[in-house]
This record gives structure tokens, C-alpha cells and sequence, in this order.
């Protein structure tokens, strides 16, 4: 019974070989703003995709963003994401919560 067991589990991700889901990203600081460099899986590969957030608790205020540049690379990818992070906040400013 335990091999049928183990046997389902793993047929749907649950066996002892699957990883657990990987932890969002430590936020980076930039003037006033943090930025999370949240990449999106897609199709074998990972799109641009991050947050900018302003404040906290109550007042906090966040601008999300996806862009069509993707690369089978997750680390490069984040870093893209803290670079076009940086020049959202540079050319727009508080501006973007609007």
C-alpha cells in the first residue's frame, strides 16, 4: 500500500523529490521605494515582472509591473527587474500610484 502511496504523491508533486515553492525575494531599496523583483514562470522560461512599493501598513501604495522581456535565466531576469524598477522610479516618480 505505501509504494501506491508513494507512487501517487509523486505522480502529483508530492513525493520527497519535489521542491517547495521558492520564497519571494527580499525587497531591494531605492530612495524611498522598495522594489520586489518577482519573475514570472512561463512556458520553461521567466518574464520580467516586479513590484514598487511606497510606505507602509496602511499607507502603503504599489505600482506592479510585467514586461514581454523574458530569459531562461531567473537571476538575470531579477536583476532586469530591479534595473527597470530603478528607471520607473527615476522617470516617474510618486507619479506612478496615480
Amino acid at each position: 500500500m505505501a509504494g501506491i502511496m508513494d507512487s501517487i504523491r509523486n505522480l502529483f508533486g508530492g513525493g520527497s523529490g519535489s521542491r517547495p515553492p521558492q520564497a519571494a525575494n527580499a525587497p531591494d531599496r531605492y530612495k524611498d521605494y522598495l522594489i520586489y523583483a518577482e519573475p514570472i514562470a512561463e512556458g520553461g522560461q521567466w518574464r520580467l515582472a516586479g513590484r514598487i512599493v511606497k510606505g507602509e501598513g496602511d499607507a502603503a501604495r504599489e505600482h506592479k509591473f510585467i514586461r514581454a522581456d523574458i530569459s531562461a535565466n531567473r537571476e538575470e531576469v531579477e536583476t532586469m527587474a530591479l534595473r527597470k524598477a530603478r528607471q520607473i522610479i527615476e522617470e516617474q516618480g510618486d507619479a506612478l500610484f496615480k
